[in-house]
């Protein structure tokens, strides 16, 4: 695919000290740009003000020049308009009116990460010393944005621009409910979910494995509990751990590790997923106010006044 990457977003809200003070104690490093970094990736979110929590922008990479030409093709056969701004192609998404940006950039590459020695039945791993999960003790720094969960009103127009427009490959789908798709070999860096309001519904974050997913919640929810959401658990949908976190401005967040790829797209089969299967594998069961988040109701409110 002419795509690559999950370069990076940019959220607003209506507090933004708050909401920025969050993401640094998530393990993000602000820059002196005001761009928040990751380990591997570089800058991948930004904080701006607006009115109510939205998505601003989500910009996604490609090889060359002429990969922008073939996505401005695809969008003008859906009737989106496109336009160049520099080196980029720039739209805007039909239903929640986001900035969607289309940069060259390098394919990202992560050094490869020795694989944690867990012990097990008849294995040995780790030899004579303690697991190395209980004995870190620096801070939890995410490796990687892996990606975005977007409410629509219109999931099919939605999806729609990111699979014929943009170039995402459908990976899995929740009945009549959502699409879970992908610009890299990552299961997917997209999920476009049904909802009575355009919204963010949570940004999802890598780490190396399911300790530092782990030890990152328990040290953000030590002196915040009322951040938590969800977890721990594991997913069908990508096969990754996850465990869910709360912004001062409501959106979720999520650390995550051991995450399905799709290396080959003739090896992988998608799947419509139904009832719990399209939420989790094993972990506690998700409260309400994932599935509906509790400023929903003040969101639409909001969505009809500005319109």
């Amino acid at each position: 695919m002419p795509l690559h990457r999950l370069n990076s977003l940019v959220i607003g809200v209506p507090n933004v000290g708050e909401t920025a003070a969050y993401y640094s104690d998530f393990g993000l490093t602000q820059d002196d740009t005001g761009w928040f970094t990751t380990r591997d990736a570089g800058q991948q979110l930004k904080i701006e003000h607006a009115p109510t929590r939205r998505l601003l922008e989500l910009s996604m990479g490609v090889d060359d020049p002429d990969d922008l030409d073939r996505i401005a093709r695809r969008l003008a056969k859906l009737d989106i308009p496109s336009w160049r701004e520099g080196a980029a192609l720039v739209s805007h998404e039909p239903v929640a009116g986001f900035r969607a940006v289309i940069r060259v950039a390098h394919r990202l590459t992560q050094a490869e990460e020795p694989p944690t020695p867990y012990n097990g039945p008849g294995r040995r791993e780790r030899g004579p010393g303690r697991a190395p999960g209980v004995l870190r003790e620096h801070p939890v720094r995410p490796r990687k944005l892996g990606h975005v969960v977007i409410g629509s009103t219109d999931h099919t127009v939605t999806r729609r621009f990111f699979t014929d427009g943009l170039g995402f490959k459908t990976s899995d789908a929740i009945k009549d409910h959502g699409t879970f798709m992908r610009c890299s070999t990552d299961h997917h860096n997209v999920l476009v979910l049904a909802a009575p309001v355009n919204f963010l519904h949570h940004t999802s974050w890598q780490v190396e494995d399911i300790d530092e997913v782990g030890r990152g919640a328990f040290s953000m929810l030590e002196e915040h509990p009322e951040r938590h959401v969800w977890g721990l658990g594991r997913h069908h949908a990508g096969s990754n751990f996850f465990w869910y976190l709360k912004d001062p401005a409501g959106n979720f967040s999520e650390y995550y590790s051991d995450m399905d790829t799709i290396l080959d797209d003739q090896l992988w089969t998608p799947e419509t997923l139904e009832g719990a299967k399209g939420l989790f594998s094993w972990g506690p069961p998700p409260p309400a106010s994932f599935l509906h988040p509790e400023d929903l109701a003040a969101l639409m409110t909001g969505s009809h006044q500005a319109s």
